[in-house]
């Protein structure tokens, strides 16, 4: 490989939006070269934890349902074309006291974007869904629609469609730094080689404002932790897809998110910001401890009593959050051949398949026919 090779388009971060955008710069006919310092898939960042979150009902914005409504597309075509089982509907469960972001927002968008949906109490969930326990009071947006996207699956699928179209992917090869060139292209150089290309798609999760100083102080990584408890043998049922919405719940204790039984003989469930610890990702406790299950379990003995048995697995990852916990979408102000995706925050990944479409589109074009506005990193200014 010398630097006189040259690509149309160079792709840094080879995981879940990364994977997309090389698919889908690869779909349009390009020559693309995707660039991941560890494996494909791997463990290390934020695209990994075998479930995620999909849900039209989106209390953050309202102006996310456009965008999550063309992730559902793709994931469905994804699944389609690769025949692996990226998506999965359970329904979805938004709920909290009646007055706080998590109900009032789902429902908001809900109605905003005419998406059909059921308003319910905590005792009607409760009936309906036997492994909750909410409180009676509690109000909650259910969607039918709602499910989760397993990650690894979607970076693998992506990632085989992409090479199909002749992309070209190298794993465990470090990008060290890039620059631009003087026709106005980019050359990146890594730990075996140099490349160059036309444009350049920056999407290495919490790594990603390490190699673009216009995201200093606004890509922050945060250290997350997930647990696994098995649920009572005569409750099981309760906790399979088919039974059990994946579910956000927000309470005295926190944010709290969870998902069905599924390849982990285990009831899942998280803490948005789980204990507030801003990290360095080469540098931070991977490993998960007792007070990062405490937390969890805690929530779960509370809520969801009757799965609150043995651990099963924890696991940590990492959170990228943005001062206002929305996206960055983008080109570089300095580097308009150079796109951008990062600050997903903890809510991310379920837009994956139509972000690698945003960012091929800013790489290629400079602009997207989506509306991204609000993710500007011009808003920070």
């Amino acid at each position: 490989m010398t630097a006189t090779d040259r690509y149309d388009a160079i792709v840094v971060g080879v995981g879940g939006m990364g994977s997309a955008s090389a698919y889908h710069l690869a779909e349009r006919g390009l020559d693309v070269l995707g660039l991941e310092r560890y494996d494909v898939p791997h463990t290390k960042g934020s695209s990994h934890g075998i479930t995620r979150i999909i849900r039209r009902a989106y209390y953050e914005h309202p102006s996310y349902v456009p965008l999550v409504e063309r992730a559902y597309d793709l994931w469905d075509e994804l699944a389609a074309e690769t025949g692996r089982d990226v998506i999965h509907r359970t329904g979805s469960i938004d709920a909290g006291p009646a007055d706080d972001q998590v109900f009032a927002g789902s429902k908001r968008s809900c109605e905003e974007h005419d998406i059909p949906h059921e308003v319910l109490s905590g005792a009607a969930v409760n009936e309906r869904f036997p492994g909750y326990d909410l409180p009676e009071d509690y109000r909650a947006v259910y969607q039918a629609d709602g499910g989760f996207v397993v990650p690894e699956q979607a970076i693998v699928g992506h990632t085989e469609a992409a090479q199909a179209r002749g992309a070209e992917i190298r794993a465990r090869e470090r990008v060290e730094d890039w620059a631009e060139t003087n026709d106005g292209g980019v050359r990146v150089r890594t730990d075996r080689g140099v490349y160059v290309a036309d444009s350049l798609v920056l999407a290495a999760g919490a790594w990603t404002h390490t190699l673009a100083d216009a995201l200093d102080g606004l890509a922050v990584p945060e250290r997350q932790a997930l647990a696994w408890f098995q649920p009572d043998g005569d409750a099981l049922d309760d906790y399979r897809p088919e039974s059990f919405p994946v579910w956000n719940l927000s309470v005295p204790e926190g944010r709290f998110y969870g998902f069905p039984i599924h390849d982990v003989p285990g009831f899942k469930l998280g803490k948005y910001h789980h204990r507030e610890e801003t990290v360095d990702p080469d540098d931070f406790d991977r490993e998960p401890n007792r007070a990062d299950e405490a937390v969890l379990r805690d929530v779960t003995e509370k809520y969801f009593p009757s799965a609150a048995g043995p651990t099963m697995r924890l696991s940590t990852c990492m959170f990228t959050n943005s001062p206002d916990e929305h996206f960055i979408l983008d080109t570089l102000p300095d580097h308009p051949q150079v796109a951008v995706g990062a600050g997903f925050s903890g809510h991310g990944f379920k837009f994956a398949s139509a972000i690698g479409e945003v960012l091929a589109d800013l790489a290629v074009d400079g602009e997207s026919d989506h509306d991204i506005d609000m993710f500007s990193l011009d808003r920070f200014d």
